[in-house]
């Protein structure tokens, strides 16, 4: 689990980061260039003879739904919504994540689908008075597209995870970025206009930052907690980015926010992941 804190606190600096410096740039090209600076940190620890053609085309392509569409839709969001409009809308993740699990895994565990609407709950109790109900149903129809690609792909990493027990995370990950940045530049060939492409250096740096810190780096993270939990956990943890998010705008930018529901909140995520470890029955039985 502390892999998974650890990349929600990386992607917590990123939402302010990218509403106030990146929003005016074509948000695909964006895309492309943090896949590859994600891409870049990892091609170095890659062991393209160890892994079978086959396995290399799935993980690439999980890569391809998990980071290169859930970004370039995300990132596209953004025209649409406020920011915190954007956070508020990746709330419904955990709940795609337990059903997309009960679905694969062919069972249904009650356990996780209740720490799934826990983590709901808990992250809604942040924003539920923070949106305004008008001209937004196309932008969360992009984040509730952009929730199923990370959810399913996070559920076939770990299924692809387990069939390569003899190679670590690292060796493997490269090609989770690869597939992304392929998508990505796909997608840009149709909405990008390259020449009128004209970041500052500023902007660049924030890139830069992005990629290889939440991006990269942030996604390995997520990535290797998401084998070492359960589908319950995995679910609820990914909306602990919200009251972590607001921690950091409270500390590190100034932002206002209200502590009661900060605490409150932070509770009832602490609750879910209880339920979704099993800890409320191991207390039980001792």
């Amino acid at each position: 689990m502390l892999y998974l804190l650890l990349a929600s606190l990386a992607w917590a600096f990123s939402f302010g980061l990218i509403k106030d410096q990146l929003t005016a740039l074509d948000p695909t090209a964006v895309v492309v260039l943090r896949l590859l600076c994600a891409s870049l940190v990892f091609l170095p620890f890659l062991k393209l003879r160890q892994i079978s053609l086959a396995q290399a085309g799935r993980l690439a392509a999980i890569g391809a739904l998990q980071f290169g569409l859930m970004y370039v839709i995300y990132l596209r969001a953004f025209a649409f919504l406020a920011a915190h409009e954007v956070v508020l809308f990746t709330i419904f993740t955990p709940v795609f994540v337990a059903l997309l699990d009960a679905v694969i895994e062919r069972r249904w565990a009650w356990r996780h689908f209740g720490a799934a609407l826990l983590a709901f709950i808990g992250a809604s109790l942040m924003l539920w008075n923070s949106l305004a109900l008008s001209g937004i149903a196309l932008g969360f129809g992009l984040m509730q597209v952009s929730n199923l690609c990370f959810a399913l792909g996070q559920l076939a990493w770990r299924r692809e995870r387990a069939r390569a027990p003899q190679l670590s995370e690292a060796a493997l990950v490269g090609l989770l970025y690869l597939g992304a940045l392929g998508a990505a530049l796909a997608a840009s060939l149709v909405t990008t206009d390259w020449l009128a492409f004209r970041p500052s250096a500023a902007q660049l740096g924030i890139i830069a930052y992005l990629g290889t810190i939440a991006s990269g780096v942030g996604f390995f993270w997520w990535n290797l907690g998401a084998c070492r939990v359960n589908a319950g956990t995995l679910a609820v943890m990914n909306n602990a980015k919200v009251p972590i998010g607001v921690f950091v705008s409270l500390v590190f930018f100034g932002e206002d926010a209200d502590l009661t529901r900060l605490l409150l909140s932070g509770a009832v995520m602490l609750a879910a992941v209880a339920l979704a470890e099993g800890w409320f029955e191991k207390t039980q039985k001792a």
